[in-house]
C-alpha cells in the first residue's frame, strides 16, 4: 500500500498585504536616507548625515524584521522583496551617512 502524498500549491497574492506595506515603508524610509546621505556627502552637512544614519537604521531594522518573519518567497505576499530592498538601501544610507559625518 502506498500512502498518498498531498502537494499544496500556493497561489501568488496580488493584493496589498500588511507585510508588503511594512516592507514598502521601510524601503522608502531607507531610500530617503540614501538621498539625505548623498546630499550630506555632497554638501558636507552634519544634520543630513544624522538623518541618513537614522533613516538607514530604520530601513535595516524594518527590512530585516520583514525578511526574518516572512513565511514565503517572492509572490507569496510576505513582502520579502521589499524587505531585501529596505536592507540594501538602509545599508547604503548608513554608509553614506557615516562617510558624510566623518567628513564634516
Amino acid at each position: 500500500m502506498s500512502v498518498p502524498t498531498m502537494v499544496a500549491e500556493v497561489a501568488p497574492v496580488y493584493g496589498f498585504t500588511g507585510a508588503r506595506a511594512l516592507s514598502l515603508a521601510a524601503a522608502l524610509v531607507a531610500l530617503a536616507g540614501v538621498w539625505s546621505g548623498g546630499m550630506a556627502l555632497f554638501r558636507f552637512m552634519r544634520r543630513r548625515a544624522l538623518i541618513a544614519l537614522a533613516a538607514g537604521a530604520l530601513g535595516v531594522v524594518g527590512g530585516g524584521w520583514v525578511v526574518a518573519v516572512a513565511e514565503g518567497g517572492p509572490g507569496s505576499g510576505a513582502g520579502i522583496i521589499g524587505g531585501l530592498a529596505a536592507l540594501v538601501f538602509g545599508l547604503v544610507a548608513l554608509a553614506l551617512g557615516g562617510m558624510a559625518l566623518r567628513q564634516s
